[in-house]
């Protein structure tokens, strides 16, 4: 998490984070960041804030489509690397010599 001295000290302006998922032992993730500008709410000191605290304002800053996409887009990984997807390949011209 990065912080600024205003408008408290240790105010947490930026915090990156990751979104893992895991399907029978295939994961994959996906990072972020958020940025804050305003805190609502009473001022929490630095070294006393939560891993809940900062993921509710993590959660409440991308809201729930935010969170979806990002969702959906690890689910996409975990799919793409069980079921990968066929590529074509670059074969000679049949009536070419080898």
């Amino acid at each position: 998490m990065y912080t600024v001295d205003t408008p408290d000290p240790g105010f947490v302006c930026n915090v990156l984070w990751t979104l893992t998922g895991d399907q029978d032992g295939t994961v994959a993730s996906i990072d972020g960041n958020s940025t804050f500008t305003v805190q609502e709410g009473p001022f929490t000191p630095y070294n006393q804030l939560t891993e809940a605290q900062v993921l509710g304002w993590v959660q409440d800053a991308l809201g729930p489509q935010g969170i979806a996409n990002f969702e959906a887009n690890v689910q996409g990984q975990i799919n793409s690397i069980l079921n990968p997807p066929v590529s074509p390949e670059n074969q000679p011209l049949p009536w070419s010599n080898p």
